[in-house]
């Protein structure tokens, strides 16, 4: 019953009347296991090669798009090939000229990070220091400005926007776990005061992988439930957090989520299909929806991969994208300096699979 609710708060806030005119606005609301955008299932009664994709929200891991690195003796790492310069405000722009590219190939959805993701695809250390928070959890405005640039162009284009706050190895950058759950709370009120209806969130990314209160596996659902409690007019986030590859959330986790989010990391693709189901199966698990919002497992010409046995079980799939070592430049979503156009044949391969969905 409080999806429904929630959907029909939704459906009101579509359109708001001022003087003249109707001025739309992006709205992401569940009913059951499926995605709805603006008060409509996802590919509404569409079938991709004989699977039912009602509900589905293919979407792509981009969580640098607002990168920046204070780190003076690491900052130079990003340099682009051409200026031999990292360029901040480049990244975004770059971001959000392709962002139509992508939605016109069929992508729905993004994650982005506050605190980012590794340029590197996978790394040992972080040296860098990439955060959108201040150390006592207020918002660093440079990171907010650029966020807010990618967040208008995803709610113009119909897009919905998978909101990170906390990233592993740069959440030592907060001072304590009173500043993490500050930076909670003040992510989610500007999110909603500034009207955003299109943005679901996502605590911290492989929450196991942390030791901070509030952010570590045994407390991570009090956070979750912290940030659904925060509203303004009447609206709040959907709300989630996700796990390492290998693993399943735990019941508290799926019992608090709005919707469950998975890893493919480390997964075949009959591993996906354990994964989903014990997810299916865990006393706490109730009609919602299950979305991968990382896997970096392709292989979309093979007639078994990760991307495939997702969608024939009704769960959202997410492409994640890193340049390897000797790799050209247009590769790698994540990769710092990023190319954000689908130049790269992997690239083109996965858009290729949601292109057919339209």
């Amino acid at each position: 019953m409080k999806r429904y609710v929630y959907l029909l708060l939704s459906l009101f806030a579509l359109v708001a009347c001022s003087g003249d005119g109707i001025v739309e606005k992006t709205v992401v609301s569940i009913v059951g296991d499926e995605f709805y955008i603006n008060g409509e299932p996802t590919f509404k009664g569409r079938i991709w090669n004989g699977i039912e994709i009602q509900g589905l929200l293919p979407n792509s891991r981009m969580v640098n798009g607002i990168f920046d690195d204070m780190n003076d003796s690491t900052r130079n790492m990003w340099a682009y090939p051409d200026t031999k310069v990292w360029d901040a405000d480049r990244n975004t722009d770059e971001f959000v000229d392709n962002m139509p590219d992508w939605k016109n190939k069929g992508l729905l959805a993004f994650t982005i990070n506050l605190q980012g993701g590794s340029p590197e695809g996978y790394s040992k250390h972080q040296p860098w220091y990439n955060s959108g928070l201040k150390p006592n959890g207020d918002l660093d405005m440079n990171y907010i400005r650029r966020l807010k640039r990618i967040l208008d162009e995803a709610d113009r284009l119909g897009m919905v926007v998978i909101l990170g706050i906390y990233y592993q190895d740069q959440e030592w950058r907060m001072k304590d776990s009173i500043a993490v759950r500050n930076g909670i709370r003040n992510t989610v009120e500007w999110v909603l005061k500034n009207g955003y209806q299109n943005v679901m969130l996502e605590i911290n990314n492989e929450c196991d992988v942390y030791r901070i209160p509030g952010l570590s596996p045994e407390t991570v659902h009090e956070s979750i439930k912290y940030a659904k409690s925060i509203t303004h007019e009447g609206r709040r986030l959907l709300v989630s957090t996700s796990y390492i590859g290998r693993s399943v959330p735990s019941d508290s986790v799926i019992a608090h989520s709005d919707f469950v989010l998975l890893h493919g990391n480390k997964r075949t693709p009959d591993g996906i299909i354990e994964q989903i189901t014990a997810v299916r199966n865990s006393p706490s698990y109730t009609i919602k929806p299950i979305i991968y919002n990382e896997d970096d497992h392709y292989d979309f010409d093979m007639p078994v991969n990760n991307f495939l046995n997702a969608t024939k079980n009704k769960v959202s799939w997410g492409f994640f994208d890193y340049r390897r070592k000797g790799e050209a430049f247009e590769e790698g979503f994540q990769s710092i300096p990023a190319d954000w156009s689908i130049g790269s044949e992997r690239k083109k391969a996965f858009f290729n699979q949601i292109s057919q969905w339209k």
